[in-house]
């Protein structure tokens, strides 16, 4: 049983005797208060998809849902839903844009390390690894010395995404990009 401090994004947990996915946590400190900080966590129902405000103090404690994660690579998309498929046993994950519309920009059909999160057998959302390549569709073009200074330019990649980039890097560049920070790597 985690506390409210130690949980992180897209983790799951049990509130209220449902099952519910944090999309977001804001941290705050009141002033003039003994005592721990607040998180403020805005969550969803895996179900119905109801979106649930709450706010826990730093020493609550929270319940760990029941769920499991299968490594998955993306297939198609059909309308809103993005269909990913299971590496092991080929079995398909239905997964509304809304509902993974933050991992969208790092996923395209070669982004590998991919993980469904499956809560009572039915797909929650979709997990990205720390680091994706991704290949750059447009950016200035790359200036002769340009590693030598610390001057970034805009870059935009397969999944629509715009990210800094040193000058040096060209358009059809593969890259790594930090999914949490949204920065350069490196060369891929």
């Amino acid at each position: 049983m985690p506390k409210a401090s130690e949980v992180k994004k897209n983790a799951a947990i049990e509130h209220n005797g449902r099952v519910v996915l944090i999309k977001d946590i804001e941290r705050s400190v009141p002033q003039g208060r003994a005592g721990g900080s607040l998180y403020r966590m805005r969550m969803y129902d895996v179900v119905t998809g109801a979106k649930i405000d709450e706010t826990f103090k730093d020493s609550d404690m929270l319940s760990a849902a029941d769920f499991s994660r299968r490594a998955v690579m993306f297939s198609y998309t059909d309308g809103d839903e993005y269909i990913f498929m299971d590496n092991e046993d080929y079995t398909p994950y239905h997964l509304n844009k809304d509902t993974i519309e933050e991992q969208l920009q790092f996923i395209n059909e070669e982004t590998q390390g991919l993980m469904v999160l499956v809560i009572a057998d039915v797909a929650a959302t979709v997990e990205v690894p720390m680091t994706v390549e991704l290949e750059i569709t447009e950016t200035a073009p790359a200036l002769k010395g340009g590693s030598a200074t610390a001057r970034t330019k805009p870059a935009t990649l397969t999944t629509g995404l715009v990210i800094q980039v040193p000058e040096h890097i060209s358009t059809g560049d593969r890259i790594k990009i930090n999914t949490e920070e949204l920065k350069f790597v490196g060369r891929a």
